[in-house]
This record gives structure tokens, C-alpha cells and sequence, in this order.
């Protein structure tokens, strides 16, 4: 039966916290009205995240693991596992947990409402840290969204929380287009789904941070040269992102 949800897990070396992730995700989806698959995509991991997922795909339902032997990235990894899932709606979520499958029940109305994307925010009314983030960390953070939404998105808060959800037309437009294979694939992504038409709607979330983050300091700055790199593409690409429009009002 095809799933109406699909949760897609990009892991690297997260044998320590994925179990604990697929168990919360797992006893909060019990009883919904809805089916669902969760998917862990493997980033080519030196640790043993494989063996982990696979144990657990013997206990929790509809629980698949796809296993690379090279690392693509995050966003190799979630680009692979958006197109490779079932679901009417495809949303992938970072393996630390850090927002709480709860958050995707405040979602679903806005699909219905017709939203193609449904992300969650940091930087929204109603949208809390626990604890609070280094100063560091806000700054850049304030520094790159400003940085963002001068060059391509406009009215967007925050981009990089890792709790995005899109609808199955909305995701097999989007990710076939994506070139990003690393941190700033949040970011291509809602600028092709600005570009290809569809609504986007932030809702606030509450963010457990992990002090075992994997974000350093030259991250931000591969983070920005992508976020240039990106608007430089969406110029050059123009022609094609007007060919899928093009193409979708047709199908309409």
C-alpha cells in the first residue's frame, strides 16, 4: 500500500543516536490514521549506522535502510532518499532528533490548504531553543538568513532547520534539479520550489540542540560560497526551471 508519509533519515556516523531517534519516531506514530515508512539513508558511515538501522528494521515497521558505500553528503544522501520514497508526503528530518516527529500533525492542514512545502522554523513566532544556542552560532546564523534573503528568499526565516516536508509533486520536481551535495541543499531546494511556483509555509518548531553538532566553523563559510553558487545557477538555469513550469500547468 503506498505510505501517505514518508520520513526520510540522512545519517552519517549515527550509530550512537540513531536508535533513540527511530524508537521516539516510532512510539510517537503510533495509532495515527495515516501509514508510513521511515527511510535511513546511509552516507557511507565508517561506523556502524548500517548494522543499527538494520537491526531495528526488524522491529519497528515499514522501517527500510539504504546503504552507500560512498559518502554523498547530506544533500546527496536526502536527494537520493526523496526520490526513492512512496509517500504523498516526503519529509526528511536530521538523524539527532532534534525537532520531534510531533511537528508534522501541525503540517497537514496546510497541505490541504495547498502548500507544496511545509518547513519547519527557528526564527518564527512560537518557535523555541532548548537550550539556547552559543552566541556564535546566532550570529551567523542572523548574518547567512539575511544573506539568503537578499539573494533568493525573501520573507523565509529560516532555512536550515532540518524538518522539511513536501508534497510528492512538489519533491519529484524539486530534487531531480538539486546539484548541492552538502550543507546548503536546504537552501537550493526552497529556491527551486520558489521558482517552480509553490507555496511555502514555515511553522514554528521547538529545537532541542544537540551539543554534539557536526556544524564548524569552515562549514559556514563552504555554507555561503554554496549560497552564492546557487544564485549564480538559478540565473543560468532559468530557461529550464521555466520549461517545468511549463510543463506542470500543463498537467494541470
Amino acid at each position: 500500500m503506498k505510505p501517505y508519509l514518508s520520513i526520510i533519515i540522512p545519517a552519517y556516523n549515527e550509530a550512537k543516536r540513531l536508535p533513540q531517534t527511530l524508537v521516539d519516531i516510532d512510539h510517537r506514530l503510533q495509532g495515527v490514521d495515516f501509514s508510513y515508512e521511515i527511510i535511513v539513508v546511509d552516507d557511507g558511515s565508517k561506523d556502524a549506522t548500517v548494522q543499527v538501522a538494520k537491526k531495528f528494521s526488524g522491529m519497528i515497521k515499514n522501517l527500510r535502510v539504504i546503504e552507500n558505500q560512498e559518502n554523498k553528503g547530506k544533500g546527496g544522501v536526502v536527494k537520493q532518499g526523496m526520490l526513492e520514497a512512496k509517500g504523498n508526503i516526503r519529509l526528511f528530518d536530521d538523524a539527532d532528533n532534534s525537532t520531534s516527529i510531533d511537528h508534522f500533525f501541525k503540517m497537514i492542514d496546510y497541505f490541504k490548504e495547498g502548500y507544496g512545502v511545509v518547513i519547519g522554523s527557528r526564527d518564527i513566532k512560537g518557535a523555541k531553543f532548548d537550550p539556547p544556542q552559543p552566541f556564535y552560532k546566532r550570529l551567523f546564523g542572523e548574518v547567512g538568513n539575511l544573506i539568503i534573503q537578499t539573494l533568493l528568499l525573501p520573507g523565509i526565516r529560516d532555512t536550515q532547520c532540518g524538518f522539511k516536508a513536501f508534497t510528492e509533486e512538489a519533491a519529484e520536481k524539486i530534487f531531480p534539479l538539486t546539484k548541492i551535495t552538502r550543507w546548503s541543499l536546504d537552501v537550493e531546494v526552497l529556491s527551486l520550489a520558489k521558482q517552480l511556483g509553490y507555496r511555502i509555509k514555515e511553522i514554528p518548531v521547538l529545537w532541542k540542540n544537540d551539543a554534539d553538532s557536526r556544524v564548524k566553523g569552515s562549514t559556514y563559510i563552504q555554507f555561503f560560497t554554496e549560497v552564492l553558487k546557487i544564485r549564480m545557477w538559478l540565473w543560468q538555469d532559468a530557461y529550464k526551471i521555466k520549461d517545468f513550469l511549463k510543463i506542470k500547468n500543463l498537467k494541470k
